[in-house]
């Protein structure tokens, strides 16, 4: 690809992987019993959500991964999260800043995803499914790591959806002729939003139900069917 039209500032970027960091160790501190982590595992998923995103941004774009170019990147998600494990007692109590910090998590890796995708001359639709894919690529690749099932999968408050939405401003700012970053602001002020919005009103998307056959597929399905 050519030269990127403009690169992430390395002290955003920095910035959405230190929440994420603080976010893995909020997310670690709810385990008891056998499932409860140490140190190490608090730090490794500290790294997958604080790193995650970035990574699979780089990848789909075909760019090579950010976070390992810079010692900066592990330092940080690993340090987040252990600073995240020591607070989590305090910020436990507290349940809107624990949500406020997932849906702007989820709004920045986004918003950058988007924005980079942008940047390097990806498609627009490209572009938007990149950003996806970066604000919950952390979330996927901890619950594989962690043994649970995928969250994004699974009926819950809009979280895939707030990316989408934010992620789609900015694409259609920009080809309205406004500046990526402002355009990246108020992207992630509209994924905030809406996530904060689905949890408090308990919002999601309908529910699978089990499609049940029209009467005429029920009857046609009376037909014996003659094998060779």
């Amino acid at each position: 690809m050519t030269e990127p039209t403009f690169t992430i500032p390395l002290w955003a970027d920095l910035l959405g992987v230190g929440l994420g960091g603080v976010q893995g160790a909020m997310f670690a501190s709810g385990f008891q019993g056998q499932r409860r982590l140490d140190l190490l595992g608090v730090a490794i998923i500290g790294i997958m959500i604080g790193m995650g995103g970035g990574l699979i941004r780089d990848i789909l774009i075909g760019q090579p991964p950010a976070s390992l170019q810079s010692n900066w990147y592990l330092l940080t998600a690993a340090g987040a999260a252990l600073v995240g494990m020591l607070l989590a007692g305090v910020l436990n109590r507290v349940n809107t800043f624990i949500v406020v910090l997932d849906a702007v998590v989820i709004g920045m890796f986004g918003a950058f995803g988007t924005s980079k995708a942008i940047a390097f001359g990806v498609p627009e639709v490209p572009a938007v499914f990149i950003g996806v894919c970066a604000a919950v690529g952390g979330g996927v690749l901890r619950d594989v790591l962690m043994g649970l099932p995928v969250s994004i999968m699974h009926v819950g408050s809009l979280y895939a959806v707030a990316a989408g939405a934010g992620c789609t401003f900015i694409v259609v700012a920009h080809t309205l002729g406004l500046g990526i970053v402002p355009s990246a602001v108020v992207a992630i002020v509209i994924t905030t939003i809406i996530r904060v919005l689905a949890v408090i009103f308990d919002v999601s998307l309908p529910e699978q139900r089990r499609l049940y056959r029209r009467k005429v597929a029920a009857e046609t399905g009376m037909i014996p069917i003659i094998k060779p």
